[in-house]
């Protein structure tokens, strides 16, 4: 969290705005008050606050109509609503209406604490997000490639200058990493975009039907060639054609891939005709190139005709800043492909995700996310329905097992002991610390104040 951030406190109960001040003070904020609805929409219109925590019932005008108000000239300033539990159907209106979230009273701090860090980082997001499409240019399309890390900033800068060209583009990145999604963006925002976008898979066809699937074939060519059929070459004429796996294919095929960019010809399987093709070639692999050629396995020449521009697809273990905002997204798509509503992702969950090292990439982020929100029983993805366990994060009931304490001890010794034990096995997670003690992670922080190590 940034210094000083500004937060505007809305409540005509005097005490219980003096104990926020008290309060969100101490957590390192500016804070600004108002004892109305309309003496906030007055100081709203003074200045950009980064959040608004605004009770629902107010004498002169509530909360519900000053948010309208509000979200009305500056929509960017996300505000947090105050309610008791019999006015929830009213925080429910208020969330429909713009408000981030709602909070009962009396306040969980906890709970507080986490609904601003999330609401002023949705905010941050947002604004680099608008940041990352003006360096990008105003016609760029994402594609729906979601990062904000410096990796994948620097990789889309990258992919909208290559896109305008007509250069060969070389895809590499591990499997799972998204670099279909990268030749897609390529291809959308190129001046081939109205042509078409044809993708084959290279490892997933055998090496005889490979060639008839990229050049087409005559009729009577081959066993089951009933009638003439045209390839994928001919299918993407005038706009782009996607050769992922590249690597999988035979060196045989190689040499007829390498002709036909050279010449931009092809002949139909069983043919003689000499057919001109204006593609442009995106190709993809997960391997080496280089290595490939040194153990015979690629021809060189062939990697050269590929390699014009190369991009690196980086892992997700790479861009782990991209790791909350990939899985809200997912948390969304899921939600709405399997009719649940989810309201987003438990900080213990979220703590598992940052720690694990994502072999499958986003993909495997993706998968674990479906399979979350299917198994899911409550509003928020729960660590419990996550399919692993990071290295470095031992479960409760190893944690518990391996506290090892004197018998003698006093009993404050032995509670002091347990904490500062649990804390150390969770890597300094304090999060995590108080999931396995049973406690909340704010009687954790009065606990480790007391013992000296806050």
């Amino acid at each position: 969290m940034k210094d000083k951030e500004s937060i505007l406190v809305v409540d005509d109960d005097p005490a219980h705005r003096t104990m926020l001040r008290t309060l969100l003070t101490g957590w390192g904020y500016t804070i600004f008050e108002a004892d109305d609805g309309s003496t906030a929409i007055e100081k709203a219109h003074d200045q950009a606050f980064d959040l608004i925590l605004m009770d629902i019932r107010m004498i002169k005008v509530s909360g519900i109509e000053a948010l309208h108000e509000i979200k009305a000239f500056n929509p960017s300033i996300p505000i947090i609503i105050m309610t008791a539990y019999s006015s929830v159907e009213n925080a429910v209106e208020a969330l429909k209406s713009g408000a981030y979230d709602y909070l009962t009273k009396p306040l969980d701090f906890d709970e507080l604490r986490l609904a601003m860090e999330r609401a002023m980082d949705h905010r941050q997001l947002k604004e680099e997000n608008r940041l990352l499409r003006e360096s990008l240019g105003s016609h760029f399309d994402r594609q729906n490639i979601i990062g904000r890390s410096p990796a994948m900033v620097i990789l889309l800068e990258t992919v909208a200058q290559v896109a305008t060209s007509e250069a060969t583009v070389l895809i590499m990145g591990d499997s799972g990493t998204g670099k279909e999604m990268i030749a897609g963006a390529i291809h959308y925002n190129s001046p081939r975009k109205e042509g078409p976008f044809v993708k084959i898979n290279c490892a997933a066809i055998t090496e005889t039907l490979l060639e008839s699937e990229l050049f087409g074939h005559e009729k009577g060519a081959f066993t089951g060639a009933h009638r003439r059929k045209e390839g994928r070459f001919r299918l993407a004429h005038g706009g782009s054609i996607f050769l992922d796996e590249i690597s999988e294919m035979s060196l045989s095929m190689q040499v007829k891939l390498l002709r036909v960019l050279q010449e931009r010809e092809i002949t139909r399987v069983g043919g003689e005709e000499v057919i001109h093709v204006d593609v442009r070639v995106i190709a993809a692999t997960n391997k080496d190139l280089l290595e490939e050629i040194q153990v015979g396995r690629f021809r060189e020449d062939l990697f050269y005709r590929l390699n014009v521009v190369t991009l690196h697809v980086p892992a997700l273990k790479d861009r782990k800043e991209d790791i909350p905002l990939l899985a809200q997204h997912f948390l969304t798509t899921f939600c709405e492909k399997n009719k649940k509503e989810m309201k987003g992702i438990t900080p213990q969950a979220m703590d598992r995700m940052l720690k694990h090292d994502w072999p499958g990439n986003v993909r495997e982020l993706m998968n674990a996310i479906e399979r979350g929100v299917v198994l899911s029983t409550s509003e928020y993805l729960d660590e419990k329905e996550l399919p692993f366990l990071p290295k470095g994060v031992i479960s409760g009931d190893q944690a518990r097992s391996e506290v090892a304490i004197p018998a003698d001890l006093p009993l404050e010794e032995v509670e002091k002991a347990s904490i500062l034990k649990t804390l150390e096995l969770a890597g300094g997670n304090k999060s995590e610390a108080s999931r396995r003690l049973g406690i909340t992670r704010r009687t954790l922080h009065k606990k480790l104040k007391k013992y000296g190590v806050m």
